[in-house]
């Protein structure tokens, strides 16, 4: 391994990615650490040194899922830059072996039901990307109350409970705290919500399906570098700010 002053400058994306959440107190401590410990061994400190100091008791992700996750939030990323509900800031697998793509909400945008409904398409891109790719998701996009799938579901309840878009007793307000439960209870409004999941489901498939090429591109580079900036993707998808 090369000396750690030529390695390019793309090894510093996986460094800084691991170092997410750590002081600057920290990492100096690191840095000291490691260095002595390639002192004792009579070598150059490496970049891959650090890199294994940083991953010390980090969960590790296998080269398929890390694959897989890669291709998740590729298609995050991309439904969020087409859509335009939100700017995507960085796109990420490796921490703690989960991926996120962190965005900035577009507030300028009208709440109108379309915008709902690119919002749920935006949630479902993920595992929809999944769908594509490999003919079947993990369960990654499930299992908690802030999941991808939980929060699709929140807004398509939403929409036919509390926000007027229901074309069945629009008017009609039906609090927050109550509503989840109803889903276990009205199978009207049940399939009324799953109708909106499946239309926005597939409005993701085919903006996915129109941008397989760039699904692709995307996701071999995040699982290349494991960090893209949002400018990175908008490039890649050339799409231009403003």
């Amino acid at each position: 391994m090369k000396d750690i002053q030529h390695q390019p400058h793309d090894v510093l994306r996986p460094l800084a990615l691991l170092a997410t959440g750590r002081t600057g107190a920290d990492i100096e401590r690191l840095v000291r650490e490691v260095r002595l410990k390639a002192r004792r061994e009579q070598r150059v400190l490496t970049w891959g040194d650090l890199e294994q100091a940083l991953l010390a008791g980090q969960m590790r992700m296998s080269d398929d899922l890390r694959w897989r996750t890669a291709v998740h939030e590729a298609g995050h990323a991309i439904a969020f830059t087409l859509t335009g509900i939100a700017e995507v800031v960085t796109a990420t697998v490796g921490i703690d072996g989960v991926g996120q793509v962190a965005s900035r909400q577009n507030s300028h945008l009208p709440q109108t039901e379309a915008w709902l409904q690119h919002f749920i398409l935006c949630m479902l891109a993920g595992r929809t990307a999944e769908l594509l790719v490999f003919g079947e998701p993990v369960a990654g996009a499930g299992g908690g109350d802030d999941s991808d799938l939980a929060r699709a579901t929140n807004h398509a309840l939403a929409a036919e409970t509390r926000l007027g878009f229901s074309k069945h007793q629009p008017l009609i307000y039906r609090s927050e705290g109550g509503s989840v439960s109803e889903l276990n209870l009205d199978r009207h409004l049940t399939e009324r919500v799953n109708v909106r999941l499946v239309a926005a489901e597939q409005a993701a498939r085919d903006m996915l399906d129109a941008r397989r090429d760039d699904l692709m591109a995307i996701a071999t580079r995040l699982n290349e570098v494991r960090v893209m900036t949002g400018d990175e993707v908008r490039k890649m998808l050339d799409v231009r700010d403003g």
